[in-house]
C-alpha cells in the first residue's frame, strides 16, 4: 500500500472543505492547490470576497492551531481587497491505526471543525 504524499493529503483537505463551502453557497473566484501558496480559495458569497487557507495537519497536531505569522500576512493582503479571512484546519489520520500514515485507498479520519475567521 502507497502513503499519500504532502501534496496528496494537501488536495484531499481542500477537497473536504471545498465541498463545505460549496454547500454553503460560496462561489469558487480562485483555487490554488499548491503547497505554501496562500489563498487556497478565494471565493465569493453575500456579494463579499473571502480568503481561505486551508491546511492539513498531520496527527497529533491540533488542527485548531494555526501559523499566526502566516495568517497576519494573508489578512494583510485580504484587506486591500476588502475580504474576509479564514483558517481550515483539517487533521487526516489513518482509521486503523493513528500513527501510522495515511494510504491510497485505505480508510481515514478526519477532524475538521470548520472555517474560522481570522
Amino acid at each position: 500500500m502507497k502513503a499519500l504524499t504532502e501534496q496528496e493529503l494537501h488536495n484531499l483537505a481542500m477537497n473536504i472543505v471545498g465541498k463545505e463551502l460549496e454547500a454553503d453557497g460560496f462561489e469558487f473566484m480562485g483555487v490554488n492547490s499548491k503547497l505554501r501558496k496562500n489563498p487556497q480559495f478565494v471565493c465569493l458569497k453575500d456579494k463579499e470576497l473571502h480568503f481561505i487557507v486551508v491546511r492539513n495537519i498531520p496527527y497529533p497536531g491540533n488542527p485548531s492551531e494555526y501559523d499566526e505569522d502566516l495568517l497576519a500576512k494573508v489578512k494583510e493582503h485580504a484587506v486591500k481587497f476588502e475580504a474576509r479571512t479564514y483558517y481550515a484546519g483539517v487533521g487526516i489520520s489513518n482509521a486503523a491505526n493513528r500513527d501510522k500514515p495515511v494510504l491510497l485507498n485505505q480508510e481515514y479520519l478526519v477532524d475538521y471543525e470548520g472555517l474560522v475567521e481570522i
